[in-house]
């Protein structure tokens, strides 16, 4: 048994591609109960607005990355799909759990938002069965560790969520952002962050938009000048706005070029979802600029020394908590021949109870003194082995003493 993830992420593929291979829920149950048809031991899937990965636990372990890149192929029909997937098995793939849970891996690195995604997909494969011991220990241990992290490097204080760096982005292209309008569209965790963060840019007015009014409503002490408008009326507030930051779960684009008006101010639109929610095509206006996740890279990049070398702090964290999982995954080898053992002495004792009472004539409490006496017995008699085979550290030698166990106890 082996580790393997396989998938996209911002690293090696653009965005387009991303949003294309990207997991609704209904997508993750169908793509699980595939994986697990297929001999798959455990599965989980991670799908953000930066990758789209499938991480395995399995038999044959290079064979089962084949399937899972087939899966890719064959299910979202994305041409050259092979060109942008990336694999990665045994130690390398355990990594990586343990970096993406941590930001580490991020595109702003050490963000906060990535360990409650990671947490939210684990859940999903535990309830639906896909992840079992092994993940649910190594996916525990990731998440605990990420916090860890955090608490010990403080990283996360360092301002560089896909918000901030987004609000940071128009700031660049406008020169300030005092006393210009926006339009926020959505009321996720990012648009929050989004708006809270124009707040400290001094904005005149914050219009915001949801599906839900009645949310707008909810939150509307929380934050200064925040004017709620109806979804259905967010594109008549174009031309009193300088700025639109979508940030959705909408798996459909919600500004498109054929139902933009026509306005004579100057826009520039901020598309942090993914899928993407404004259409690319309101490039082709004179007055507006669009920019999505993939534009936020260079400044991501030029803004986060600090946090790289907070990072390697966190890189050594997560080097001892491996080192720790991989012992204990030398352990759990031994797991089937401890049951085996088990069971030898559960078969023992049956047909040796069976054989007394036949011979013997006993009362109800004599049956289960001598019930327990030979229980105790057997289980003295294999307890040694079993501390034994548990305290070795080779793994060459206990593979090698856990053959000649089941030799020995014909197992």
């Amino acid at each position: 048994m082996d580790f393997a993830v396989v998938g996209v992420n911002h690293n090696n593929t653009p965005i387009n591609i991303r949003e294309t291979v990207s997991f609704t829920d209904t997508q993750k149950i169908e793509g699980i109960n595939f994986l697990l048809d297929n001999g798959i031991e455990e599965a989980i899937i991670l799908s953000t607005c930066n990758r789209s990965e499938v991480y395995i636990y399995s038999k044959n372990i290079l064979d089962k990355v084949e399937v899972v890149k087939n899966f890719y192929q064959d299910y979202f029909d994305v041409e050259n799909i092979e060109e942008f997937l990336f694999n990665k098995t045994g130690e390398e793939a355990i990594k990586h759990v343990f970096n993406v849970s941590a930001g580490l891996d991020s595109l702003v690195l050490g963000e906060d938002q990535i360990l409650g995604q990671v947490k939210d997909a684990h859940d999903f494969a535990r309830q639906l069965g896909s992840s079992k011991k092994v993940f649910n220990k190594l996916f525990r241990e990731a998440i605990t560790v990420s916090k860890d992290i955090k608490t010990t490097t403080k990283i996360s204080h360092q301002p560089l969520s896909i918000s901030y760096i987004g609000i940071k982005c128009l700031k660049e292209k406008m020169g300030s952002l005092e006393n210009k309008n926006a339009l926020v569209i959505g009321l996720g965790k990012m648009s929050k962050l989004a708006m809270k963060h124009l707040e400290e840019e001094q904005l005149n007015n914050i219009y915001v938009t949801n599906r839900s009014y009645e949310k707008l409503k909810n939150i509307q002490d929380e934050y200064k000048n925040l004017i709620p408008i109806k979804y259905e009326d967010r594109y008549e507030v174009m031309d009193k706005v300088d700025i639109v930051i979508s940030a959705t779960a909408s798996p459909h684009t919600v500004l498109k070029k054929d139902e933009m008006p026509k306005t004579s101010n100057k826009l520039i639109m901020m598309d942090i979802a993914l899928p993407r929610d404004i259409d690319k095509n309101l490039n082709e206006f004179e007055n507006i600029e669009v920019y999505d996740i993939d534009d936020l890279k260079k400044i991501s990049e030029a803004n986060d020394k600090k946090r790289r070398e907070l990072a390697s702090i966190g890189e050594l964290i997560i080097d001892e908590k491996i080192e720790e999982f991989n012992e204990w995954l030398d352990t759990i080898k031994i797991d089937p021949t401890i049951q085996s053992l088990n069971d030898k002495c559960s078969d023992i004792r049956e047909d040796t109870l069976d054989y007394i009472y036949r011979k013997l004539d006993l009362n109800c409490r004599e049956k289960k003194i001598i019930d327990k006496m030979l229980t105790s017995a057997l289980k003295r008699l294999v307890r040694e082995p079993i501390i034994n085979l548990k305290q070795i550290k080779d793994s060459g030698k206990q593979d090698e003493y856990i053959k000649i166990v089941e030799e020995l106890f014909d197992l």
